[in-house]
């Protein structure tokens, strides 16, 4: 018979401490947005600080959109819906599909050019989703690439309210059409075949 192992457990004292959550990049992409089409300063703890959400945040700052960091707090001082400004070069989005995603809805509803651009990874991703109802509302891009950046996306002075049928479920279309809904006169409805994440509807 082989020997026994014996084990001896002692009591250790207990485990405490406090961690900071890293944040939500969800959440933290729509903050950035909604602090920049909010009057007055929006300030953020939290943040995730991941190269999407700062591509982002450096495509707003472009647009002319002050955002600042003191210690752990973000700080976006917004220009209001319909507020931002022509940028006078490329939105560069590196790898984040919703941070671009989400900006085609908010500049659907503005009245100036933008380029669009990305990595490799981002250029080679259709974007004939979130584009198709933008161009109901009156949006329209430049370039022949089957809706793949980079390309110009183009909003429009006069923005027309639609109502949706998403065909497939996508909160990221779904917030696209939300954002340019808010600085459309008139009613923008939205039909979800699905539920989908309901990030935006809570932040607005």
């Amino acid at each position: 018979m082989k020997n026994k192992l014996q084990l001896r457990a002692n009591v250790a004292n207990p485990l405490t401490g406090n961690i900071r959550v890293p944040g939500d990049k969800s959440t933290s992409h729509r903050s950035l947005i909604f602090g920049a089409l909010s009057i007055g300063v929006t300030k953020v703890t939290g943040m995730l600080e991941a190269e999407d959400v700062m591509a982002t945040a450096d495509a707003l700052k472009k647009m002319g959109i002050k955002i600042t960091k003191h210690n752990n707090v973000w700080e976006i001082v917004g220009a209001g819906v319909g507020g931002l400004k022509k940028p006078n070069c490329p939105l560069d989005f590196g790898n984040a599909g919703t941070g671009s995603r989400l900006m085609m809805g908010v500049l659907a509803s503005h009245g100036f050019s933008a380029d669009f651009t990305g990595d490799a990874s981002l250029c080679s991703r259709p974007m004939g989703r979130v584009i198709n109802p933008l161009a109901e509302i009156g949006a329209t891009i430049s370039g022949d690439n089957d809706k793949k950046m980079p390309f110009t996306f183009i909003g429009t002075d006069n923005p027309l309210p639609i109502e949706y049928t998403l065909p497939m479920a996508s909160a990221q279309v779904k917030s696209a059409i939300l954002l340019a809904g808010l600085n459309i006169s008139g009613k923008t409805i939205i039909h979800e075949p699905i539920a989908t994440r309901n990030h935006t509807e809570k932040m607005m």
